[in-house]
């Protein structure tokens, strides 16, 4: 049996019915639910008559035994007294002549059972009346499903996510499959094709189960009284909806045949996953219509309307295939199939044709691209959409993010980050948040606006070159006094004369004031108009050194500007969004001519952002062998630190600081945002290999097809083999001696338990240099990736590409540690 309400799903507000055949039409309910009223409330009054006549004679056989016992208990107590006169004959026999009713009223006791026979009774009739007359009509209710199906698919077309609500088609007798329909019955109702809508010994069963287990551990719901819920009635837990249900259940069984019924209530039901009815479920999980479910699938789907939500196999696939086995066994004690087929069943494997649930730090993405496909399809059919997001990118993104913040975070008082990272062209290609989706769905990247500090930079010397002056132009680092502002530098040096591109290279406060005023603040704010910057900026002095506040986006596209030559750079999430037709619904086209940079000032600040890198505050971002420009930035009192740099194909933005505001400790642009890019920078050029398989993190298999990385070459080293024994999961103990694995941060607890369950009795091979680091191979694999792509470890900060990379997937996927 099932619990009274099974888990239903999200639901979105701002969902509608779809008009079409399934529409319930009012006349025709109306007619039913008054032939099922008048039908019911015949069959309840002559119900409640005979309970009535039942009760008033119970009330008299009962009144009468009182009054028999008291008279008794009167007589003995009674004194003997002489005859009365005769004068007196009648006055002192009319207590003895007064009837019944008499009797009753001198005794209260005897009026105080009846009443509390009786008043209960007529209580619940009226309560069952009222249930009753203001029944619904059958199928009138509109089951709020969100919004129709999205699948998400990655720019080389990997699906990573879907939302909304998949719905399939309705079944048929043709199309269910005997398999499912025994599933269902078996772990639902095994009682289903012999009661008549309410299973009374089911309900006994359960109330004795649950009072046994000391709370709800079993519900009493007929499948036909699901159905009714699901189609009729709301989900609330109240006595007055129950009885309502039970009215329907038995209108709906004088109505419907019990095939109809099961259709129904397959077609109803919620599966998880966004998944609504049988069918869309089974194409949902299995990419195959009802009809061709195996018993294996059949038996997943049926376990799944208990807690579709966390039971769903895309999120809980250990869950599913537990839950599976027990809606098997059942089966095998109703007869529905054999204990043979069952353990067959078990043996079959169950595979996913679809992605599991999103990575968590995707969802930033999907949250900023979903008002964006609703306009741009105009339709709210099912859809699939070609983002621009390279998962390769977004794995590493939030790899480095969360390194970073995992190592200074807590010392230097950083709480959040964000990243974009975009296309020369404006594409998506990776988005940072937050630290955390499952914390917080505030995306940082888009939504949250601050000070750029000396980031905004780039749009005063852009202006500056635009109207003539250059790189070599030479301005005086002395103190400023413009009005009552009074700009420093932050280190309070004042180096006299210097270029122009010096000047920005080490990001001199005062020169980028005078600049301002030579300029004019209204051509800086045009100039960051035309680069894309829609916020608003004050116009004042204190504009230059990032008095307003932008979003990261925006800035990161004012660098893509300079970078592409485009003014502004749109940047996009979208490359094309499908329907049901063969037509796309959208396909984005080559954006129109827009204005282009001049070319010379454009150059020159490019030549400008370079030397930032090279020489500037910006020197924790160069990569070896890398073209790299950039601009550091740190607003007032340390509570925003900013670098966004570019290479000739990609423009990265990084923020970092705190959701309250709070300074962090000292913490400058050119450090932990320098940093962060430094480490994406360094590994995306690998990344970014059109069709590079990923790794499994639930088979814990490396890359297929990626070269082995060989331990550094030592002046001495061995090989060494046999069964090792676990230290912690970066520490074996081979053949007496230790073998810690290069680049592994190990556990101890439930982590080294299950290695040392999965190394048991199988032979890893490892070449030791140094007497003690090395790495091991497993069948041809190695171990540090295996370990490191399950979350059974951390990598070290120099740890090989590799091995960062299997973290990142596993911190990406929440597995093993990073699930906790």
């Amino acid at each position: 049996m099932t619990p009274d309400a099974p888990e239903r799903a999200p639901t979105d507000p701002g969902s509608r019915q779809e008009p079409g055949a399934d529409t319930p039409d009012p006349r025709k309910a109306a007619r039913e639910a008054g032939r099922a009223a008048r039908d019911l409330f015949r069959h309840l009054w002559i119900l409640i008559a005979a309970a009535g006549r039942s009760l008033l004679r119970l009330g008299q056989a009962a009144s009468a035994r009182a009054v028999s016992v008291l008279e008794r208990r009167r007589d003995r107590v009674q004194p003997v007294v002489a005859d009365p006169p005769a004068g007196a004959d009648a006055a002192m026999r009319a207590p003895a002549g007064i009837g019944r009713f008499g009797r009753l009223r001198r005794r209260p006791a005897l009026l105080a059972v009846g009443a509390a026979i009786l008043l209960p009774a007529l209580a619940l009739a009226i309560y069952l009346l009222a249930a009753l007359v203001t029944l619904p009509p059958l199928g009138g209710a509109v089951v709020e499903t969100g919004q129709r199906a999205i699948t998400v698919e990655a720019d080389d077309g990997r699906v990573f996510a879907t939302r909304g609500s998949f719905r399939g088609q309705k079944l048929t007798a043709g199309d269910l499959p005997p398999h499912l329909a025994q599933a269902i019955v078996a772990i639902e109702d095994r009682r289903f094709y012999s009661h008549w809508g309410i299973d009374l010994r089911g309900l006994a069963r359960a109330a004795w189960r649950n009072a046994v287990g000391g709370g709800v551990r079993e519900g009493g719901s007929t499948i036909t009284q699901q159905y009714v819920r699901l189609t009729s009635l709301n989900q609330e837990k109240t006595l007055w909806r129950k009885v309502q249900e039970a009215f329907l259940a038995l209108r709906v069984e004088s109505t419907m045949s019990k095939d109809e019924i099961l259709l129904g209530y397959l077609d109803a039901a919620y599966f998880g996953a966004g998944a609504y009815g049988a069918d869309a479920a089974a194409r949902r999980y299995f990419g195959k219509p009802a009809k061709a479910l195996t018993l294996p699938e059949a038996a997943m789907l049926a376990g799944l309307v208990r807690a579709p939500s966390q039971l769903a196999p895309t999120r809980n696939l250990g869950g599913a295939k537990e839950r599976a086995d027990v809606v098997l066994q059942a089966m095998v004690e109703t007869h529905a199939i054999t204990q043979a087929q069952a353990d067959a069943a078990r043996k079959q494997s169950v595979t996913l044709k679809s992605p599991p649930e999103a990575p968590p730090g995707t969802n930033y993405f999907l949250d900023m691209i979903a008002g964006d496909v609703k306009r741009l399809a105009g339709t709210d059919g099912d859809m699939i959409v070609r983002s621009t997001l390279n998962l390769d990118l977004q794995s590493l993104a939030e790899g480095v993010v969360a390194r970073r913040l995992d190592k200074d975070g807590a010392k230097r008082k950083v709480g959040q980050a964000a990243m974009v990272v975009l296309s020369k062209a404006g594409a998506i290609l990776a988005m940072v948040g937050g630290r955390d989706y499952e914390d917080s769905q505030f995306n940082r990247a888009v939504q949250a606006k601050r000070q750029p500090g000396s980031l905004f930079k780039l749009l005063v010397y852009l202006t500056a070159y635009e109207q003539g002056l250059t790189p070599e132009t030479v301005l005086d680092d002395r103190p400023v006094r413009i009005g009552d502002w009074e700009p420093e530098n932050d280190d309070g040096r004042y180096r006299g004369s210097v270029p122009l591109r010096t000047a920005f290279a080490l990001s001199i406060n005062t020169v980028a004031a005078q600049l301002g005023q030579e300029v004019g603040i209204p051509a800086v704010i045009a100039t960051a108009r035309k680069l894309g910057i829609q916020s608003e900026l004050p116009n004042v002095p204190s504009l230059v050194l990032g008095s307003g506040t932008v979003s990261l986006l925006e800035m990161t596209r004012a660098y893509g500007s300079v970078l592409s030559g485009r003014a502004p750079l749109a940047s996009f999430g979208i490359h094309a969004i499908r329907g049901a037709a063969p037509q796309p619904l959208y396909v984005r086209a080559d954006p129109a001519p827009t204005a282009q940079l001049a070319q010379e000032p454009r150059q020159m600040m490019l030549d400008s952002l370079q030397a930032v890198v090279e020489s500037g505050t910006g020197r924790a971002a160069r990569v070896p062998g890398q073209i790299i420009g950039g601009k550091t930035g740190t607003s007032q009192d340390f509570r925003d630190a900013w670098f966004v740099g570019m290479t000739p194909d990609l423009v990265v933005g990084v923020w970092i600081g705190n959701d309250d505001d709070s300074p962090m400790n000292r913490m400058f642009g050119g450090e932990m945002p320098a940093g962060i890019f430094h480490d994406f920078i360094q590994r995306a050029s690998a990344q970014l290999a059109k069709g590079k398989p990923r790794p499994s993190a639930e088979r814990a298999e490396p890359a297929p097809g990626a070269a082995p990385v060989q331990p550094p070459t030592q002046v001495a080293s061995a090989e060494l083999r046999g069964v090792p024994e676990v230290v912690d999961t970066g520490t074996l103990s081979l053949r007496g001696r230790t073998v810690r694995l290069l680049g592994v941060v190990g556990e101890r607890g439930h982590l080294a338990r299950q290695l040392a369950n999965y190394l048991r009795r199988r032979e890893v091979v490892c070449t030791v240099a140094d007497g003690a680091t090395g790495r091991c191979r497993i069948e041809g694999d190695d171990l540090a990736a295996l370990i490191l792509t399950a979350g059974g470890a951390r990598a070290t900060e120099d740890a090989p590409p590799d091995l960062l990379g299997a973290e990142e997937q596993a911190r990406a996927e929440r597995v093993g540690l990073w699930g906790r």
